[in-house]
């Protein structure tokens, strides 16, 4: 049975590029952000700028609290969007995150600076369950992977974008003006999209969940809009009527499961989208944050902070690659052997890249083969990264959870990543003191392993299968319950 058939059968039309749009911009900042706050620690460990001076302490927290943060966003609007719907919230988290990279760049000192990136981190992580599923609502069967991976891949230009402002402002900039252009220039792309998230339909999905007929017409209006299909047919006297198959998408009412059978069901299905999330954020964030000490360690010290953070850019640069290839393979070969190869890539990556440092306790004093050919190896596990299973964690739980519970999973989903990222990135320093980069290296092979392992356990394809199918949400039509499954 496929219920919405008008929507999953579209061709692309440029209202779903205004969707994808105004869904990913969010991301952007959290890239943005990942790479920028290393360079802001750059910037204060090279000048010890009064009210800015860093202690072990204050290092973890500028550098996570974000994340932290992002964890309890993730879970609150995750649930709020199956409870009240998707454009009840949508916008409010845009709105906190723009506010938060703001009022970051006033800072007055560390501890103003540590709450305005905490309230950012609400924003951000409130913006991964909500734009993931009405970006996966909106989206046709054929693209719908392909639109979904497009929204997250706003990271990749997010990273790069950081990169660029990170190095201009350090060599052209006063350090105290730099840190604040870095940390202000992060607000922006978020801020352009709050009002454009506020006038976006309620999906038909959600409405179709809440019995909401009008609310099923109006996103079918929308996203028909500049479609060459649309909805609409000239009968016999040439007059446009709507077509009989969008006439019976207002029938379709979605049940929501109780929590006690959502979680028996499905129960190892959110093992594997939260455990894989968890495990290859624990990976991006810890290299990602500590980026230019773990480059330094193969390449050495550069002459300036603004080298420094091209040097710790360059990976990141590399990734910006994955994103699009996997945006431009996922309804191609799938999301589930996609996430499998990134993770056995990151696995053979760490390993050999461990196997051939040369260490004295926990200094790299040499390699086995060139240091520019390690450093190559290290970079290239960004690109595995970004093309496997950091984009594959995001698409997935977009697709497989039930309309009642789609927000929720991909809350849980996200929080579970960025519970990883938050112990990585907070013990990440400490690590590389007392395991050095080799240890850290072995353990990230071991974790990608545990990856690749539970993906082809605990994971469903989604390509080229309708949201019902695949989440098997019990759909009733016309009064008679039929079952998805």
């Amino acid at each position: 049975m496929e219920p919405f058939k008008p929507i999953d059968n579209m061709k692309l039309s440029f209202n779903h590029i205004k969707v994808w749009y105004t869904a990913g911009m969010g991301f952007f900042t959290d890239a943005y952000d990942l790479f920028i706050i290393g360079a802001i620690l750059d910037v204060f460990n090279a000048n010890h700028l009064p009210g800015f001076e860093l202690t072990p302490l204050y290092t973890g927290l500028l550098a996570s609290s974000a994340i932290f943060t992002a964890i309890f966003g993730q879970l609150i609007f995750g649930t709020l969007g199956d409870l009240i719907g998707r454009k009840t919230v949508y916008g409010v988290e845009a709105s906190l995150l723009t506010a938060g990279a703001a009022l970051s760049a006033i800072s007055p000192n560390i501890i103003w600076l540590i709450i305005f990136r905490s309230i950012m981190g609400i924003g951000i992580g409130g913006d991964y369950p909500i734009s993931a599923t009405i970006m996966s609502e909106y989206a046709n069967v054929k693209d719908r992977g392909k639109l979904v991976a497009l929204v997250f891949a706003n990271q990749g230009i997010g990273s790069v974008v950081a990169v660029a402002v990170g190095a201009i402002s350090a060599f052209t900039l006063p350090p105290d003006l730099a840190w604040r252009v870095m940390a202000f220039i992060g607000a922006i792309p978020a801020a352009t999209v709050i009002y454009l998230r506020r006038k976006v339909p309620e999906t038909a999905r959600y409405s179709a969940l809440k019995g909401d007929k009008q609310g099923i017409q109006k996103s079918l209006e929308f996203i028909s809009k500049s479609s060459e299909n649309g909805f609409k047919d000239k009968n016999e006297s040439g007059v446009e009527v709507v077509k009989d198959n969008v006439n019976n998408v207002a029938n379709v009412k979605i049940v929501r499961p109780r929590i006690t059978e959502f979680l028996s069901k499905y129960w190892l299905l959110l093992l594997g989208t939260a455990g894989t999330w968890f495990l290859v954020d624990i990976a991006l964030y810890g290299t990602g944050i500590y980026s230019g000490p773990i480059v330094t360690s193969i390449l050495g010290k550069p002459s300036s902070v603004g080298l420094e953070i091209v040097d710790a850019g360059i990976p990141f640069m590399v990734g910006f690659f994955g994103y699009f290839t996997a945006v431009a393979l996922m309804d191609r070969l799938g999301r589930k052997p996609i996430q499998t190869l990134g993770f056995v890539m990151m696995a053979l990556l760490y390993s050999v890249i461990s196997l051939v440092l040369v260490t004295a306790g926990t200094k790299v004093t040499g390699f086995l083969i060139p240091a520019t050919s390690a450093f190559a190896l290290y970079v290239l596990s960004y690109f595995f990264i970004d093309f496997g299973p950091n984009t594959t964690t995001f698409v997935i739980p977009s697709e497989v959870y039930p309309t009642g519970y789609r927000t929720t999973g991909h809350g849980i989903s996200a929080a579970a990543g960025k519970t990883g990222a938050a112990i990585s990135t907070f013990y990440f320093g400490s690590l590389l003191s007392s395991i050095g980069i080799k240890g850290i290296l072995e353990l990230l092979a071991v974790l990608s392993v545990i990856g690749a392992v539970l993906t082809i356990i605990a994971i469903k394809e989604p390509k080229h299968r309708s949201l019902e199918e695949v989440s098997q949400d019990t759909v009733i039509v016309e009064q008679q319950a039929q079952n998805s499954e």
